[in-house]
């Protein structure tokens, strides 16, 4: 089988680094755990920026490719939720496509609150659970084919709710995420009936609650503290 010549995009690349200038948490120095690195490019970019990064994989081909593809990333292998890092590693943890994968993501949110420092940041984007569960039918042509993968999917106001009984504030943002990549994910899963679709509905001039991907700043609360909405 023959290797391929670019490394494969899991997620709107644009979009997330659009969502990560917009937020401000993240600068050169700063301590930047990605869980999920997929192929490494979202990592290889942010150290190019200076940024101190590293990573979690669950797929050991996709951290060989990231190596291939962008040298000695530091990604570590994982099996499960759990992080190999001590308490208050992390400035800003982030995942891109990942929560809505997570079959425990209470135990998820409470090892990201812990290996992040006091005040830090988590940064996520994920599908929203009402327009990504009509995609997902089209996709895979079922009620429930779909379920076994994005077994964790949220509503704004879920994933707002989860993340406060987690230890977190939250902040959404507005990012626009029809791009080049996004009309490619459309024609290939939904043809044209999907693209006339998108040129009638703009899901970027959509309110936040309904957008096809939710883009939320979740700032770690001290233990025991009031979560107030902002």
């Amino acid at each position: 089988m023959s290797q391929r010549s670019t490394p494969q995009q899991f997620g709107n690349f644009e979009a997330n680094v659009r969502f990560i200038d917009m937020t401000g948490f993240v600068r050169a120095g700063t301590r930047v755990l990605e869980i999920g690195t997929g192929t490494g490019r979202l990592l290889d970019a942010l150290r190019a920026r200076g940024v101190d990064a590293s990573g979690v994989e669950l797929r050991h081909d996709l951290i060989a490719d990231a190596h291939r593809f962008f040298g000695p990333l530091p990604i570590q292998p994982v099996t499960g939720t759990a992080l190999p890092f001590a308490d208050g590693s992390f400035d800003v943890a982030m995942s891109f496509d990942v929560f809505e994968h997570i079959p425990d993501s209470d135990a998820h949110l409470a090892e990201v609150h812990r290996v992040l420092c006091p005040a830090g940041v988590y940064l996520i984007q994920t599908p929203n659970k009402w327009t990504n569960i009509v995609f997902e039918t089209i996709r895979w042509r079922s009620f429930t084919r779909f379920r076994q993968d994005h077994c964790s999917l949220h509503s704004l106001n879920e994933l707002i709710a989860r993340l406060r009984r987690s230890g977190f504030e939250t902040r959404a943002y507005d990012v626009p995420v029809v791009n080049a990549f996004f009309r490619d994910k459309v024609r290939s899963y939904a043809g044209w009936p999907g693209m006339l679709t998108l040129r009638v509905v703009n899901p970027d001039r959509l309110p936040i609650a309904w957008r096809t991907n939710l883009y939320v700043a979740a700032r770690k609360l001290p233990t025991g503290s009031t979560n107030q909405a902002r």
